[in-house]
């Protein structure tokens, strides 16, 4: 069973700016991940983040899409089965990442 798949709004214009084919890639592996967004040490496909001196974004997980240089950050919430997509962009210099660290507050 997928688990739901939610996306803050923020995360809905990232989507919206994509190429339609980079789009219909980032929205077929998110579509992947969803069945189960754990992290791979409990059988996932989740990538876990970790905390660096300008980010913290433990407890958060990516989806790599390397050929067309994609990163989706997202959450998961357990109990609720929730996966919640926080932010979709190119990896650009750690970009992705400053922009997750500060979306996650919502």
């Amino acid at each position: 069973m997928a688990w739901q798949i939610e996306y803050l709004p923020a995360a809905i214009n990232d989507l919206e700016e994509l190429d339609g084919s980079i789009r219909k890639d980032v929205l077929s592996a998110i579509l992947k991940t969803s069945a189960n967004p754990l992290p791979k040490q409990e059988g996932g496909y989740g990538l876990p983040l970790g905390n660096h001196t300008e980010t913290k974004l433990a407890g958060l997980f990516k989806i790599v899409l390397k050929k067309a240089g994609i990163r989706v950050v997202y959450r998961i919430t357990r109990k609720a089965g929730m996966m919640t997509i926080i932010v979709i962009s190119a990896r650009a210099d750690s970009k992705v990442y400053m922009i997750a660290h500060e979306r996650k507050k919502t």
